[in-house]
């Protein structure tokens, strides 16, 4: 809501104890702006040490990692990409730094502390001992090499003899692995007993406890009363196995509180205030059932498919998943194959999002909408980590590859769905799921193919029109779906929580208000016609998703784009000239080229002066005077780049600045030319 001169909100808050209470009152009155300007007076200390800032971010990005391919002798089909965080900074590379990127967190203290330091107590709280990934149990990798091998059959394991399994990985499973067959995963515990239960567990395990232990009996007995089936209880206990049973009891309980705990805390005000969270579940391939995060602590090895056609698919009630809910998969795939598959790739642990993420129609829908506004917006982090492989299937979850040159356009396409974007620009090695091995069933043709759109996928930067231009392409089920598959692609400081009924233009607010500030001067200084939504400066959703979005040449951290919070405003920090003449653009060019202007400025003598100036697009700028916001072209000092302006007026009593259009003054003389006159201060306006 923009702030109004009629009234002035005043907010008490004490921000901690022995602190002076302040009043926070809406910019827009000489009364109401003392706090604004307090906190960009303190932000232009902050920007005095920039250049020591920039020569740390510069020397991290040098040290990122280098990551090759090791695809090895096997036949599966994998591309080396980086990480999608490691990509982008190797991308800014060394003189493409800016404030925005990394002392944004310094930069925006004050309005931001009691988040940040929501931030900090979370990550303090919930890191070391629920958030980070435990090492792997050396003792454990020790012991299963001396286990003997046992195979799973893919015959055996659907139970189905006579059934095809073209896919090579999925028709059996051979090692040394504690792995399991259905068939004993589905035995119910009730039928056992504790000591046969606990003579399981050992005999599979290779160890020999006994019910002495009072701890362990009594929790094997607690699961014997919920009716638990062996490879449940096999899956909540095989990582501490090999550990000290004495405590095992109380090691479960608190660590599910904890989780517990956390899951509740990373929501503030309807913000995710830590993209790092965990999935909430995987799979646990070696007990072939669905475990919590707390249990496992392990990085699952994601699985990326685009779900088919309603009548394509049926809904199956698995143990998998204890029956929690109706799991959606092809009418021909079959879940445990598809672990099969999973198993001869390497995997502990996987995460399908049919398995994990809870689906629509379970036994605990009231959980649904509660779960999904945390879980749903967060599942980039798990294929965001760049441990694990990403397991792409392509022509559906489980089904043998065998793509056409028109599934590539279909609606149901893996390369068109909105939330496969952001699964494999976080991948550093994805695998392709359904290899058959036969020669002609994937033409070379359709490989390369395959490669060049991941490769496309890969290109995604740090700019948002390329991630937008890239989802205009895409389709989802649930329209708002598009804008959380942005997540994991904008650099965001929160993740906004995740509402089905919500409409695409508040979702779009909301994913805004979290972007890294260079990114939102990118929607402010590149897009050229002013916003038709809630908010002037920027385009609404339905323009980013509709109209041709304009193309760059990798300029990309050249200014900041800033929001107060509990202010509800957004402002510009930078170069602002009152009085800017723009003549020559009124009209379209009627070949649809880039259009020829002039600005006219007038120095402090009263000189005017004039300027080339540049249009990329056809959006109309009658000639008249204007206020100009302008970016800052020195940001790569040595290097000059270009100076983007963004012309408009400014509305009293609050003096909101009402975007209209952009325009370019190209070469480095030009550019020097109009700082040379004195424009170079930097000033803070508010936006309409």
């Amino acid at each position: 809501m923009t702030p109004s001169s009629g009234e002035s909100r005043t907010e008490r808050e004490t921000f901690s104890p022995g602190t002076e209470v302040v009043e926070r009152r809406t910019p827009g009155t000489a009364s109401g702006c003392w706090l604004a300007k307090s906190t960009l007076l303190l932000r232009n200390v902050y920007r005095s040490i920039e250049s020591i800032l920039l020569k740390i971010a510069e020397a991290d990005i040098r040290k990122a990692p280098v990551i090759r391919d090791d695809s090895g002798p096997d036949q599966r089909l994998r591309f080396s990409l980086p990480t999608t965080r490691t990509r982008r900074l190797n991308r800014l590379g060394p003189t493409q730094c800016n404030y925005s990127l990394v002392p944004r967190h310094i930069d925006t203290f004050l309005e931001d502390t009691i988040e940040k330091m929501n931030v900090g107590e979370w990550l303090d709280r919930y890191f070391h001992d629920t958030l980070k990934p435990l090492d792997r149990n050396k003792q454990a990798d020790i012991k299963y090499k001396s286990l003997p091998k046992d195979t799973l059959s893919g015959f055996t394991e659907t139970g189905r003899e006579n059934i095809r399994i073209p896919v090579l990985k999925q028709q059996s499973y051979t090692g040394r692995k504690p792995v399991i067959p259905s068939s004993l995963a589905d035995t119910p515990c009730v039928n056992l007993g504790a000591a046969e239960l606990l003579e399981m567990l050992n005999t599979v395990l290779g160890m020999s406890y006994n019910l002495e232990n009072t701890s362990l009996s009594t929790l094997l007995e607690d699961y014997i009363t919920k009716d638990y089936d062996f490879g449940t209880v096999y899956g909540h206990l095989r990582p501490f196995w090999y550990d000290s049973l004495s405590d095992i009891e109380n090691k479960l309980r608190t660590r599910e509180a904890k989780d517990l705990e956390m899951r509740r805390d990373v929501l503030v005000n309807n913000r995710i205030i830590n993209s790092w969270l965990r999935p909430r579940r995987v799979w646990d391939l070696y007990s072939n059932r669905v475990v919590p995060w707390w249990v496992a602590r392990q990085f699952p090895h994601p699985i990326s498919h685009a779900w088919m056609d309603e009548h394509d698919r049926v809904d199956v009630l698995t143990p998998i998943n204890g029956r929690e809910w109706p799991v959606p998969i092809p009418k021909d795939a079959n879940l445990d194959l598809i672990r099969i598959e999973m198993l001869n790739l390497g995997a502990e642990y996987a995460w399908l999002d049919v398995l994990c993420l809870r689906q629509v129609g379970g036994r605990s829908e009231d959980l649904r909408t509660e779960e999904w506004k945390v879980d749903v917006p967060t599942i980039g982090s798990a294929y965001d980590q760049g441990v694990c492989g990403v397991v792409c299937y392509f022509s559906g979850l489980g089904r043998p590859l065998n793509l056409k040159a028109c599934d590539f356009e279909s609606d149901r396409s893996w390369f068109r769905r909105a939330w496969t974007l952001q699964e494999i620009t976080g991948s550093d090695d994805p695998i392709i799921g359904g290899e058959t091995g036969g020669d002609g069933v994937v033409e070379e043709v359709i490989r390369a193919r395959i490669q060049k759109q991941l490769s496309l996928s890969q290109d995604i930067g740090v700019s948002v029109v390329e991630a937008l231009s890239a989802m205009q392409k895409r389709v989802s089920t649930n329209l708002v779906d598009r804008i959380a598959g942005l997540t994991y692609l904008m650099l965001t400081d929160g993740i906004p929580a995740y509402y089905e009924a919500q409409t695409e233009e508040d979702a779009w607010t909301a994913m805004v208000a979290v972007m890294e500030a260079g990114l939102q001067a990118q929607l402010f200084f590149w897009y050229p016609e002013p916003g038709s939504g809630s908010k002037v400066w920027r385009p609404s959703w339905t323009q980013v998703m509709n109209e041709a979005l304009p193309l760059h040449d990798g300029q990309q951290w050249f200014a900041s784009v800033d929001r107060m919070e509990e202010m509800d405003a957004d402002y510009f920090y930078g170069l602002r000239i009152d009085s800017a003449h723009v003549r020559g653009l009124a009209e379209p060019s009627p070949e649809g080229r880039p259009r020829q202007g002039e600005l006219i400025v007038k120095d402090g003598s009263g000189s005017q002066h004039i300027f080339e100036i540049i249009a990329e697009h056809q959006y109309p700028i009658p000639e008249d005077l204007y206020v100009l916001l302008g970016s800052n072209p020195f940001w790569s000092s040595p290097i000059v780049g270009p100076q983007y302006c963004v012309v408009g007026t400014r509305h009293p009593p609050e003096q909101l600045f009402k975007k209209l259009s952009v325009f370019e003054i190209r070469g480095t003389e030009e550019v020097r030319r109009l700082h040379d006159l004195g424009f170079s201060g930097t000033n803070e306006t508010f936006l309409a």
